[in-house]
């Protein structure tokens, strides 16, 4: 007989789990092909129950995708702090982390998972959204040592989901695009990110 009443302690486990499975199974197989199902059938509760946590699958994949910006903090710091690696390879091999996200535990939004996402989330959900991103891409660029102004955050935001999505994209979404040459132009968008943070690294240190 299912149980009726959670305390709060028991609730917070519930829906830690619950993102917490749902980002594994984002990052392994993509947001798109993971369901609500399959997440809430992992953590053992009713499809009822979950909904008492998300009202939509949307509201799961924004928490989830928040949960993973401390980790994805992290491993760039670790990166950075590596002395077998030069400030280039750290911020060379943490985007390409990113763009084969499903090889090292990172969910990443295709073009149709923000399609959709952009038309379920609420203006303030929305909003929060893009403030929050902004702001991990800041952090970002402040770990890579590199004066993070607004115009730098906005260009590096557009230019690495860039490289993701293009990543995803070929050649489903994109069918015009050679897909024999996906990997090789992802290491080109990846060594030009390089190149452009460089240019701002020197700009920044120049008297």
């Amino acid at each position: 007989m299912p149980k009726v009443g959670y305390s709060e302690e028991e609730r917070e486990r519930i829906r830690a789990a619950l993102m917490t499975t749902a980002l594994d199974h984002m990052a392994r197989q993509g947001i798109q092909h993971t369901t609500v199902e399959q997440i809430y059938t992992a953590v053992g509760i009713s499809r009822t129950f979950f909904y008492t946590f998300f009202p939509t699958k949307e509201d799961l994949i924004v928490e989830t995708l928040y949960l993973q910006q401390p980790k994805i903090l992290a491993y760039a710091r670790s990166l950075m702090d590596d002395p077998a690696l030069t400030w280039r390879e750290s911020v060379e091999q943490f985007l390409y982390a990113c763009c084969y996200g499903e090889r090292n535990g990172i969910a990443v939004l295709t073009v149709e998972d923000q399609q959709r996402l952009f038309r379920r989330l609420s203006p303030e959900s929305y909003r929060l959204f893009r403030e929050r991103q902004l702001r991990l891409f800041g952090d970002l660029l402040e770990i890579f040592g590199v004066r993070a102004d607004t115009a730098s955050v906005r260009l590096f935001t557009n230019i690495s989901l860039l490289a993701m999505v293009t990543r995803r994209a070929i050649p489903a979404t994109l069918p015009l695009f050679v897909p024999e040459a996906a990997d090789e132009t992802v290491a080109f968008q990846i060594h030009a990110i390089a190149d452009a943070l460089a240019s701002m690294r020197t700009a920044d240190t120049a008297p």
